[in-house]
């Protein structure tokens, strides 16, 4: 099924028509977009059960865009009938002229105006089971059930914590020459099972999302034994040796090095500012000719995906690294038009209370043709690496560090079945990239988390790709 358009929004589009109509005759350019966005956060541990609207993602209003060749303003608020037009463009005016009073000596830097080619869009994303019709009581009741299945695993269990979330998004974008309506609905939930040994407690933690409903509870259902399991083997795990290793990374970290890597140090908005060392390497090799590196709302089923950003930008699919060369970056319309490049479709706010940055979507490596198996037989001494938990880049120097859980022990080509953990992987990018040998067939994405712009700015994204081999500092 598909996710349904937003009454409120529908009723506003009238108004909405209308006060636009009105800026058009005052600006060069003006936009409005329109949110009305729901969302749930259930949670079920030994601390107790949790059934939540998220205010923080629960979101209705609009805001809009004015722009001349002297520069820009924008104004958002929570609702609009005819009557309120009139100040709407009274209080944007005003903005605008507080906005034009610069100190003496001090003038705007000529802007271009938005291109604002024509397009027609009504789309929805798609679903098995909305959460809604499923409900808090058996929602909680699902999820309680899969607490109890995996304390049950063992009598060394203390706890299973299991979570699940959905947002329904609903937003609106007219322009001059656009009047595009999307409605998307993403889901995402975790696991996390908690082991005793002697006074040691050991924790395991694994997540998936999609664009869809609370059909993805089922899929939490599929991992409970392999989180239980994953939780048990670390009760024996050990410190590891500080060095550089071979090492196989699944697609979960795979997608964290993606993303900490190079998908903040390519969002163009850092370029403009002059801090993302990889505007210098356009054009130059940064990467294995193995990797082609892809971020794009258009690819995958996940939550980073929707069909046009928060500027009115057509959903891309942008190859960011072509077999190891970096081609280009992404940008917001802001920053593509100080770079004189083409707006990819990474515009994206927060909320419409909220300014619109350069963000990642669904960024992620292709697959090769390698198979896992020939992976692990190719290692002397190394270690597969599992279950990401944190990461953070340098933009300006290309450094990285990542925290990953699970380090299992690859010795003559074969797992030993011994665990190091918690590791921390670090590194300089390109050698990172410029490392990787071997790539296997198979993709995955997962989105579960949010992405902030620095700390704040929240936002979700998806990243990914196949297992790879590559040489890495562990510590």
């Amino acid at each position: 099924m598909k996710v349904s358009a937003s009454a409120f929004l529908q009723g506003k589009k009238p108004a909405l028509k209308e006060l636009l109509n009105k800026l058009l005759s005052e600006y060069e350019y003006a936009s409005i977009l329109g949110q009305d966005s729901v969302a749930k956060n259930y949670t079920v541990s030994a601390g107790g059960t949790n059934a939540s609207q998220d205010n923080v993602l629960t979101k209705r209003g609009f805001i809009v865009r004015v722009m001349d060749k002297n520069g820009y303003g924008e104004y958002s608020f929570s609702d609009i009938d005819e009557s309120a037009i009139d100040s709407i463009c009274i209080s944007i005016r005003e903005g605008i002229a507080q906005l034009n009073s610069l100190p003496n000596g001090v003038s705007f830097m000529e802007k271009g105006i938005p291109a604002d080619e024509a397009a027609t869009l009504a789309a929805a994303s798609e679903y098995e089971l909305h959460p809604s019709k499923l409900g808090d009581k058996e929602i909680i009741s699902r999820l309680t059930a899969l607490r109890e299945k995996g304390v049950a695993t063992d009598e060394r269990m203390v706890d299973f914590y299991v979570a699940f979330s959905y947002q329904e998004i609903h937003k609106l974008f007219l322009s001059a020459n656009r009047d595009l309506m999307q409605d998307l609905l993403w889901s995402s939930g975790a696991l996390m099972g908690m082991a005793r040994k002697g006074e040691e407690i050991k924790t395991s933690y694994r997540g998936c999302s999609m664009q869809g409903g609370a059909e993805l509870i089922y899929k939490l259902d599929a991992d409970i034994e392999n989180v239980a399991k994953t939780t048990l083997e670390l009760l024996d795990c050990e410190p590891i040796i500080p060095g550089e290793y071979e090492c196989i990374c699944d697609p979960d970290v795979t997608g964290m090095i993606v993303h900490e890597a190079f998908g903040h140090g390519v969002e163009m908005d850092m370029f403009v500012k002059d801090r993302a060392l990889a505007q210098s390497y356009v054009g130059k090799q940064v990467a294995s000719e193995l990797v082609t590196m892809h971020d794009g709302a258009c690819v995958g089923d996940q939550t980073g995906s929707y069909f046009f950003d928060d500027e009115g930008t057509l959903a891309h699919d942008t190859i960011i690294i072509d077999h190891g060369i970096l081609k280009t970056g992404i940008s917001d319309i802001r920053s593509a038009e100080a770079l004189s490049t083409p707006p990819t479709g990474n515009g994206r706010r927060e909320s419409f209370e909220r300014k619109a940055y350069t963000r990642m979507t669904n960024t992620f490596f292709e697959g090769s043709k390698d198979k896992v198996e020939d992976m692990i037989a190719s290692i002397k001494y190394g270690f597969l690496l599992e279950e990401p938990t944190s990461g953070m880049e340098d933009p300006k120097n290309w450094g990285i560090q990542c925290m990953v859980s699970i380090a299992r022990e690859i010795k003559d080509g074969k797992l030993t079945g011994k665990i190091f953990s918690p590791i921390v992987l670090t590194g300089y990018v390109p050698d990172l990239l410029k490392s990787i040998t071997m790539m296997s067939g198979d993709v995955k994405l997962a989105g579960g988390g949010f992405c902030g712009k620095g700390y704040k700015e929240w936002v979700k994204v998806s990243d990914g790709g196949p297992y790879i081999k590559a040489k890495i500092r562990l510590g």
